[in-house]
């Protein structure tokens, strides 16, 4: 099937909730809604599922308006990060039941529950009751029960959050494929720009209830529209820094300047905004025209592999993703790099004006 939203619009009392969307998904797709928490993906989950009617705008299903169709009328699969089983049933009659519903056979169901259960690891606790399961089983049970109703539209919102890290890998590689392969559009939720870039698809980013892109989620990724986009796609979030441009060079608080190379060659004299992302403020000098910027610590989060170093230069406050293991104490001076060729340009109006070159943005 195909799904599009035209100029939705969603208010409840006062507040709108989502603004003016207008987005075309084709059968077969795998569909990422990215935007941090009320960023508004529920909720336009639920006005794709027929959960909730629009305030304005129309939603159609393979061309035909189902604007003012029930959920019930629709043949949709959702899943909640907050799973929801039926307590009194067990994990095989959880899984069964919307093919009962559906009216089945008794080994059509069976061949069903059985290949949802092999694929999420559930063979062991098809006789059990959700009671009797840990958080990420019973979530998998809730996939497997929307995965064997086949349903043309799967709304997944936040469905991996509990499960556990070497399963959620598995799945972020398969589910798609699954749903693929059955015609489906698939849809999945996510505040994680890294989950995105591993799933794939397209990506639509959220912010406060609008779309502000949508595209392959390489492309949204390598080229955000705007510094909002950017922002959504980028975790931790981007750092930017108001530079002045003048006769090929790029005038930074704190008297430090950049050869205007790569997305800043050619600019207009005037003022921008350049962004970097946190892997790309490095301690070492990596590149040949990487500019050294005299910085002092805030703080320092060790992830084990990874380090996050807060850092503050001329009251500008950035965020440097480095592998390792880095003790910074707060307070502490220490030489942060930026390279020209890795910088986002945006203009007065936040509008993206150019952008790293693959290669060196991948890098």
């Amino acid at each position: 099937m195909s799904l599009a939203l035209q100029n939705v619009t969603k208010k409840v009392g006062p507040s709108t909730h989502i603004s003016d969307v207008s987005l075309e998904l084709t059968s077969g797709s795998l569909n990422v809604l990215l935007g941090p928490t009320l960023s508004g993906k529920t909720t336009l989950m639920r006005l794709m599922a027929g959960l909730e009617a629009p305030t304005s705008g129309r939603v159609f299903a393979d061309g035909k308006d189902v604007t003012g169709l029930s959920v019930q009328k629709r043949n949709v699969a959702m899943v909640y990060q907050q799973f929801i089983n039926y307590p009194s049933l067990t994990v095989y009659e959880n899984i069964a039941s919307p093919l009962r519903v559906a009216g089945l056979s008794k080994a059509e169901i069976d061949a069903r529950v059985k290949e949802a259960a092999a694929l999420l690891r559930l063979e062991p606790l098809l006789s059990r009751q959700p009671l009797a399961l840990s958080g990420g089983q019973q979530q998998r049970t809730a996939l497997a029960r929307a995965l064997v109703k086949r349903a043309p539209l799967v709304l997944l919102d936040e469905p991996l959050a509990n499960l556990d890290y070497k399963l959620r890998e598995e799945l972020r590689e398969e589910l798609p494929k699954i749903f693929a392969a059955s015609g489906a559009v698939l849809v999945y939720a996510t505040t994680e720009p890294s989950e995105a870039l591993q799933l794939g698809g397209s990506t639509a980013t959220l912010d406060r209830g609008r779309v502000t892109q949508f595209g392959p989620t390489v492309e949204v990724y390598r080229r955000p529209v705007d510094r909002t986009t950017a922002e959504v796609f980028s975790d931790p979030p981007m750092n930017f820094v108001t530079a002045d441009i003048s006769k090929g060079i790029a005038s930074l608080p704190g008297n430090v300047t950049l050869p205007c190379l790569g997305p800043l060659s050619g600019l207009p004299d005037g003022q921008v905004t350049l962004g970097f992302r946190p892997n790309h403020l490095h301690l070492k000098r990596l590149a040949g025209d990487a500019v050294v910027v005299h910085a002092t610590v805030s703080v320092v989060e060790i992830t084990g592999s990874e380090s996050f170093i807060h850092v503050r230069h001329a009251d500008q406050e950035w965020i440097a993703l480095t592998h390792g293991v880095h003790e910074l104490k707060p307070g502490a001076p220490v030489e942060i790099y930026l390279d020209p060729e890795k910088m986002f340009v945006f203009g007065a109006d936040g509008r993206l004006v150019a952008a790293p070159e693959p290669s060196a943005a991948a890098a």
